[in-house]
């Protein structure tokens, strides 16, 4: 039985949709389909006229569809049908496919009949799993540049660890002019190394998303104060005059990374120039808190501006030259601006130098986090050379062991030494008098030095004193719970600072 329709036009709209259309009677049969069935399902659209809707379901949703057509007729109104299920239509040759599908009621007499929008949905269920898929396939690759960056930051810096530790032992055992000389010149040769290593490694942790941003309020001043005192003996050595203006204002940004922004342009400025001043200030406007690093230096020509921030770019340096540098510090300035999503201008005049200017959102002014003093800056005041205490030393690289040994004998220390978790153990139980420890961070056997600190705590003495060291630069080692008996060292280590913090810890 045909439906007759009151409207030539209703029938017009209904054919011209772009969905196949059906309407149904309360027992489920045809009475009108458009001609976008045939395209759909592979029926001529006559053929169906009279047929159960059934027809069109795979047989297993067959059994349930008479209940579903009872329920929509007693409730009567638009809805999608099947909203959070994977819906499914049978084509005439017995393919399945994926639909999404819209009731609609329409009066007609004394009855209610029902208009179905059955719309195939391959194409869009296709493009959700290749995304699903691609998202995975992303997933996984980020895991694995973690699982390399964890691997790369510790395996690549224990042999830069070993040389500067051997290159430190051997600056003290001997007075030779030649082989201080020597010593010298291999110690910068190891800075060096360790420069581009970090700079690598800060490069693919940027890109690998590993870095996530932890705001916090805290005064320019203080951050400004740390460069100064980082950078002055580096500017007084080329002549030049570091200046570091007053500032009061507070931000609101990731602390670490800000100071990472600032040291790079720092350290670029006195690179860069060869005499006058390089000088840092703050201007105060109402929507940011803009921090300038000034210089006196050769200045960058316009046409050099766009390709600053490209690795291993160097301004007016030829790429088989004798650098200074690695020309990665913009290049991570670049990554970290756009992570923190801040801004960051240049300007530059050649031969007159350059002004990068960093744009801050303004803090509240309020919980400012504490400054801590650098350790080893501390320390340099209670350097003694008497006697030194007993010490563990627990390292699971032979190389670096025996490096880190010598450095302690050669420095007055009574060394004993510890491959892993048990051996530590065992010699604490037979050297009560050891009275500080120093570890390596990752241990074999998935252990670590917090588990090292914690169980010789419980077998020599609560309060026992501890170095960490470590070349994870992971959020594991940011979030390890603050512990005043505790100091972090990151490889490859400076020999100086090593010392300098275990003669704090061990004569407080």
């Amino acid at each position: 039985m045909a439906l007759q329709l009151s409207s030539e036009l209703v029938r017009q709209v209904l054919e011209a949709a772009p969905d196949a259309m059906v309407v149904v009677d309360a027992s489920g049969t045809i009475l009108f389909a458009n001609r976008q069935v045939e395209r759909v399902f592979g029926y001529p659209s006559a053929e169906l006229v009279g047929q159960c809707v059934d027809n069109l379901l795979p047989e297993r949703f067959r059994g349930r569809h008479p209940g579903h057509r009872r329920q929509f007729g007693a409730d009567g109104r638009f809805r999608p049908m099947g909203a959070g299920l994977e819906l499914f239509a049978r084509r005439r040759d017995g393919t399945e496919f994926p639909v999404e599908i819209s009731l609609s009621p329409i009066e007609d007499a004394d009855r209610i009949l029902v208009a179905a929008a059955i719309r195939d949905v391959t194409d869009r269920k296709r493009i959700q799993s290749e995304l699903i898929a691609a998202r995975e396939i992303a997933d996984r690759a980020n895991l694995a540049k973690s699982r390399f960056l964890a691997t790369a930051s510790h395996d690549l810096r224990q042999p830069l660890q070993a040389l500067a530790l051997l290159n430190g032992t051997l600056h003290r055992m001997t007075n030779d002019a030649g082989l201080t000389e020597a010593l010298q010149q291999q110690d910068r040769a190891i800075g060096a190394m360790s420069r581009l290593l970090n700079a690598l490694l800060d490069i693919s942790k940027l890109e690998s998303g590993a870095i996530k941003p932890e705001p916090t309020d805290f005064t320019v001043a203080a951050l400004l104060e740390e460069l100064r005192a980082e950078f002055a003996a580096l500017a007084a050595n080329k002549g030049l005059e570091l200046q570091v203006e007053l500032c009061a204002d507070h931000v609101y940004c990731d602390r670490s990374l800000v100071e990472q922004i600032l040291r790079n342009l720092v350290s670029n400025a006195i690179k860069y120039t060869r005499r006058g001043v390089v000088r840092l200030r703050c201007l105060h406007e109402t929507a940011a808190v803009r921090v300038q690093v000034l210089d006196t230096g050769i200045g960058i020509a316009s046409g050099e501006l766009p390709y600053i921030y490209d690795e291993f770019y160097q301004v007016g340096v030829a790429a088989n030259s004798v650098r200074e540098g690695f020309g990665l510090g913009l290049s991570i300035v670049h990554r970290l601006v756009k992570l923190l999503d801040l801004n960051l201008e240049v300007q530059s005049e050649v031969g007159k130098g350059s002004v990068f200017t960093l744009d801050l959102p303004p803090g509240s002014g309020g919980a400012v986090r504490k400054h801590i003093e650098s350790p080893a800056r501390a320390a340099a005041a209670n350097v003694q050379s008497a006697q030194r205490p007993h010490v563990l030393l627990v390292e699971d690289d032979p190389a670096v062991l025996a490096a880190t040994r010598m450095l302690l004998k050669v420095d007055g220390y009574r060394v004993t030494t510890a491959g892993s978790l048990i051996e530590a153990e065992e010699h604490a139980r037979e050297n009560p008098d050891i009275r500080a420890l120093v570890t390596d961070y990752h241990l074999g056997a998935e252990r670590t030095g917090t588990e090292v600190i914690a169980s010789l705590r419980s077998i020599l003495d609560p309060k026992l004193r501890a170095i960490l060291v470590t070349g994870d630069t992971s959020r594991a080692i940011k979030e390890l719970p603050p512990d005043e008996g505790v100091r972090v060292i990151s490889k490859p280590v400076d020999v100086e600072e090593l010392l300098a913090l275990l003669r704090a810890l061990t004569t407080a």
